[in-house]
């Protein structure tokens, strides 16, 4: 599992370290990552929020987005790798 935030990098050692996550968070502050996989802005202001189900062999099985309900993002993504 991989997080990719729009944050800095010193923003998401200091997340990653006091919320003590158990993946990688990688920082895209330039936005490139999310111009790559067609991450929209909400409101056109705000980093939109999207998660991908990656498989092994690189292709994406599953795509939620949604700014205003992050734990549905880790539901959603749990039922799909189950049922891979």
């Amino acid at each position: 599992m991989i997080g990719v935030s729009s944050d800095s990098i010193d923003a998401h050692q200091k997340f990653v370290s006091s919320q003590k996550l158990p993946f990688i968070l990688l920082s895209d502050s330039t936005g490139v990552a999310r111009k790559l996989y067609g991450v929209p802005a909400t409101f056109g202001l705000l980093p939109g929020r999207v998660t991908y189900v990656i498989d092994k062999q690189g292709i994406i099985r599953h795509i939620f987005s949604s700014q205003f309900a992050p734990e549905k993002h880790v539901d959603e993504s749990l039922k799909i790798i189950q049922a891979l």
